[in-house]
């Protein structure tokens, strides 16, 4: 039972206007109540480590693991790394941009109110409703089901159910308890994956009696795979494609400044975290990409056919052909918390989502409720609900509708990083116009105003053409077509009943109110970056 005791604030106004009750009896107009008032009622239970690991364990889940042989399997050994290159680069720049306007106005729900403060309050809105949809697609629920069908041939649909129970079970506390539960899970996936690179290694240089030397075989055989006709544009067309399979696997990166209202000092573990991905997914991320293209073939029938199980991940595949019999099932071991750890993450946010929603007024005010422990019981409840939606999987056709899980996932992905380049892109013109230098920001990135545009453009043009395999020739696929661009006209009826419903207007950047933000940063003072000296630089895996 959650404890009924309730910590949501007695005078919660939402809209234009948030009237508070002052110390003297009277009421008045507080616009900075209006903005970080709400966060009051959330346990800071989140330290800087918590919030550095909850990104590491997000970007290390299934994608990599799990279903990234499909990626191989359709662009080629060369050609797949050099995917994961690009969205690597695109969410590296993307964080850059969300590490100044996240340090400047750290809220929970992080893009959904800086829309709202920034932009328009519609948009807030619609993207708002759109992470919470995306919240409740159980696509990592249902990976833990396929993931135990590789011990097990009981039906998917118990696994599925004992998840879904511990899941709701691990929500059901302090935030403090689940940031130090995916912390231990994050130090496991760390382990397995320095883990992998020596056994990738190993392999790859001839260190297994039963495989002779590959060195970069397979990036001579196999470099580029074609999609739907050859040559160039072959190469060309697999490469799209293979992006928006790429997006899915650093999906896990938006919970960088997602819990800035249940973080302890959240202005400095936001810029700390945001600064580290970069390098830990090029040291860590992109290496694992390397070795496992070195390892395993792209024209393996394995997974070019995938079995919608566990036995088609690309890492188990690769140490089997190696004759390597115990570390398989080890891996999917490590597979099953990764797909627990991200299930886990949806829940946690999609409940918070719905708390940022009611802070502005956009979802209904019960949503604000906490109880002693500062946990928003209403949003958990109503995420939970969706879990049944994991079912889906259980029939014949898992492995197609995880791919739908997957393709709806993504192209979510891709609207919340566009959003935060936008809302950036917003704060940059805000401060511009209103004469306030980028030197007066809590932290000052360099290169974040290009880095917000580069990755925005570049983002756009992987989202229109996610589902461009429609368009060909006696080509089209209905699921297809929905998972990649029903988020369109979501975003459209969303932002359209909010505009009209309360009749919102853009937000000039004359208008923006940048003044209250500043003024917090200056009434809540955070102590200065710890430098690492020592021992200490190894902590930078995790800490």
């Amino acid at each position: 039972m959650v404890d009924s005791k309730d910590n949501s604030l007695e005078e919660i106004a939402v809209g234009e206007h948030h009237i508070h009750s002052s110390d003297n009896g009277n009421e008045e107009l507080d616009y900075s109540h209006k903005v970080f008032e709400q966060e009051k009622a959330l346990s800071r239970g989140l330290k800087q480590r918590h919030i550095q690991m909850l990104a590491l364990v997000g970007i290390f889940g299934t994608g990599l693991f799990l279903s990234s042989g499909r990626g191989l399997a359709l662009v080629g050994n060369v050609g797949f790394v050099v995917s994961y290159v690009i969205i690597g680069v695109l969410v590296g720049l993307n964080q850059m941009a969300n590490a100044e306007i996240s340090t400047l106005m750290p809220v929970t729900g992080s893009n959904i109110r800086h829309a709202s403060h920034f932009i328009d309050e519609s948009v807030g809105f619609a993207l708002g409703w759109i992470n919470v949809y995306n919240s409740v697609i159980p696509s990592e629920l249902a990976a833990t089901a396929v993931v135990m069908t590789y011990w097990s041939d009981v039906n998917p649909a118990v696994w599925i159910t004992v998840f879904g129970v511990i899941i709701v079970a691990t929500n059901s506390y302090k935030i403090g308890f689940y940031g130090e539960l995916e912390f231990c899970f994050g130090i496991i996936k760390i382990l397995l994956i320095l883990g992998l690179f020596l056994v990738g290694l190993i392999i790859d240089l001839g260190g297994v009696k039963s495989q002779e030397r590959l060195g970069f075989r397979y990036w001579k055989q196999s470099p580029w795979n074609e999609y739907f006709t050859v040559g160039s544009l072959g190469r060309f067309l697999a490469l799209i494609k293979a992006l928006n399979s790429a997006c899915y696997s650093f999906g896990g990166v938006s919970s960088i400044s997602f819990f800035a209202g249940e973080s302890i000092n959240p202005r400095t573990s936001i810029y700390t975290a945001a600064k580290r991905i970069i390098y830990r997914t090029f040291s860590l991320y992109l290496i694992a990409v390397v070795i496992l293209s070195m390892i395993l073939s792209s024209k393996d029938p394995r997974i070019v056919s995938p079995t919608g199980n566990a036995t088609g991940s690309p890492w188990v595949i690769a140490i089997e052909s190696a004759g390597i019999k115990v570390l398989p099932d080890i891996i999917n071991a490590v597979v099953l918390t990764s797909a627990f750890s991200a299930a886990n993450l949806g829940l946690v946010q999609g409940s918070r989502n719905l708390f940022a929603l009611a802070a502005k007024g956009q979802a209904p005010k019960f949503f604000l409720t906490t109880n002693k422990r500062g946990l928003p019981y209403w949003g958990l409840a109503f995420c939970a609900a969706f879990i049944p939606l994991a079912y889906m999987s259980c029939s014949d056709s898992s492995s197609t509708v995880f791919d739908w899980f997957q393709s709806i996932t993504s192209s979510n992905l891709l609207v919340g990083w566009m959003s935060i380049s936008i809302n950036h892109i917003a704060m940059t013109r805000a401060l511009k116009v209103q004469g306030y230098s980028r030197d007066k920001l809590p932290f000052k990135v360099r290169f974040a105003p290009e880095a917000a545009w580069i990755s925005l453009i570049v983002m756009f043009l992987i989202f229109i053409t996610a589902g461009f395999s429609n368009f060909l020739k006696n080509n089209w696929d209905t699921a297809s077509f929905f998972s990649s661009y029903f988020v369109i006209p979501l975003f459209i009826v969303f932002g359209a009943f909010w505009k009209i419903f309360k009749r919102t207007k853009f937000i000039r950047s004359s208008e923006v109110d940048l003044q209250t933000l500043f003024r917090d940063v200056e009434e809540n003072p955070e102590p200065p970056l710890e430098k690492l000296h020592g021992w200490k630089i190894a902590t930078l895996l995790w800490a």
